[in-house]
């Protein structure tokens, strides 16, 4: 319990800090409001800006993103962004003219922006009022971040990235760019997440570059007019991954590893073909691997997805057909949708049902209860377009639950499990453009959750594949979709499933 003279010391001390704040030791007010803070002063209308409402401070502490040497910027609009306020990085325009040019990326400048005016042109946000004597440069050639940005995310919240600059990883075009289309005018620009409009002026040095197949591009957002418009600054800014068009012939879509019940000969996993097949003529092969502590061998699978034992098995698929757009099956010869005693879907296009259990898997792989994990270190999936799996083999398609357990070593030699470029993974890291041809290197972290055990979850992995455009316009998702002993195939065939565009 308080005593009387606490709470008479606790008194005295609320009264000098509540009305001596002006004075409180140790305490100062900074010169630099962030960005954050200004853009959040715009409500609707013009706010000229006083030292009130930007709480003391008369100043901006900014870096220098805009560069107007390819010609591709709104004329006169310088851009700076900072990152002052809880690391959440913002940017705005001002409006300087031809003076606008003579800052480059990478210059530090402080301006003074008491007095001036934070207003709406053309939907942009922008600081205007701004002369040149009221900027300083601190210095020159900083480095600037590296800010990776989802097209998605930028559509959703666009104030938060308008003025900043961001690239776009993987960015491709819809429809796919003919051998003479040029980046000139407004394109639909696709990198897997979502749609953006990519603006290139007419006299804009670099408008007659051709459209690459898959490029990361580097620019800035702006919202003209309430719509979201992305511009590359000058040509080095479209860095070119690839002039080729790989297409997955096969997507994994879908898959139960616990089902309700015993789990031995009942796991399958859904895939969809994206084109004909016909599986005699053209061979493939479904590897799962398992990492568990226990598993031999153990260690760094040295022969990757062909490292066989306990730690790999594989099953062939040499008959049967699958039509482009179109569910099959691969696992065990229950064929039930969720274990022992419940709806049979043997109806359904299995192009391969095996007995697990009881037989060791084609080629390599030991007999097991359990072809997946349930919980624990990373299990994985890899389809490949062959029945021969070598160490070399590269998946058409590949999907990780979790991240424990001896993945990846860069050695050398480098020991892993190999990927191919999905909504998921990359074998060139996009942004470094180095080598990473394992899960667990470099970029290639994305992985699955582990869902409860023993319920019978099938996880729905739901996106938009293209095949034209030979990439994913909707990455995957994860959905965990409850079955019961009595679920219909279309629970796991209908809404939230993969399709084709």
């Amino acid at each position: 319990m308080k005593t009387m003279r606490t709470i008479l010391i606790y008194a005295a001390l609320l009264f000098v800090w509540g009305c001596k704040k002006d004075t409180y030791p140790g305490g100062s007010i900074s010169p630099y409001i962030a960005l954050y803070d200004i853009r959040d002063l715009y409500r609707g209308n013009d706010v000229v800006l006083t030292t009130d409402n930007m709480y003391g401070s008369n100043s901006i502490a900014v870096m220098v993103v805009s560069d107007h040497s390819g010609g591709n910027l709104p004329a006169g609009l310088l851009v700076v962004q900072d990152s002052r306020r809880l690391s959440q990085l913002r940017g705005i325009s001002i409006p300087l003219g031809t003076e606008a040019a003579d800052y480059v990326p990478g210059d530090s400048l402080i301006i003074h922006v008491e007095g001036k005016v934070l207003k709406k042109v053309d939907g942009i946000l922008e600081l205007t009022g701004i002369k040149k004597e009221d900027i300083t440069k601190v210095s020159s050639g900083n480095p600037i971040p590296v800010n990776r940005v989802t097209t998605n995310l930028i559509v959703a919240n666009p104030d938060a990235y308008e003025s900043t600059l961001a690239v776009v990883v993987k960015g491709g075009f819809d429809p796919l760019p003919g051998p003479k289309d040029k980046l000139s005018g407004d394109k639909v620009l696709n990198d897997g997440f979502g749609d953006i409009a990519l603006h290139t002026e007419a006299t804009a040095l670099f408008a007659d570059s051709l459209m690459p197949v898959s490029a990361n591009f580097y620019g800035i957002m702006f919202n003209v007019n309430g719509t979201p418009q992305f511009r590359v600054r000058k040509g080095d800014d479209v860095v070119v991954l690839s002039s080729t068009i790989e297409i997955a012939s096969v997507l994994i879509t879908g898959f139960i590893s616990d089902v309700k019940g015993a789990d031995g000969n009942y796991e399958y996993i859904q895939m969809m073909a994206t084109q004909d097949i016909d599986f005699a003529a053209t061979p493939y092969a479904v590897v799962v691997t398992n990492n568990a502590n226990a598993s031999i061998p153990t260690g760094y699978p040295a022969k990757g997805w062909a490292t066989g034992s306990m730690r790999t098995f594989k099953l062939n698929l040499y008959t049967g057909k699958a039509a482009k757009g179109t569910f099959f099956y691969v696992g065990g010869d229950g064929k039930m949708i969720n274990g022992p005693a419940s709806t049979s879907i043997s109806s359904s296009n299995w192009i391969r049902a095996f007995n697990y259990v009881t037989n060791d898997g084609d080629g390599f792989g030991t007999k097991t209860g359990g072809l997946m994990a349930n919980s624990g270190n990373a299990f994985g999936m890899a389809v490949f377009k062959d029945s021969v799996v070598t160490v070399d083999s590269r998946p058409v398609d590949v999907i990780f639950i979790s991240s424990g357990g001896s993945l990846y070593t860069e050695g050398p030699p480098a020991k892993g499990y190999r990927i191919t470029n999905t909504d998921f993974y990359d074998v060139i890291n996009p942004v470094t453009l180095q080598e990473q041809p394992f899960y667990r290197s470099g970029s290639n972290t994305i992985s699955l959750a582990y869902n409860t055990a023993d319920l019978g979850y099938f996880y729905m992995l739901g996106g938009t594949y293209n095949p034209a455009l030979g990439k994913w316009t909707k990455a995957r998702t994860q959905t965990n979709v409850l079955l019961t002993k009595t679920s219909a195939l279309t629970e796991i065939e209908g809404t939230g499933s993969t399709t084709l565009k």
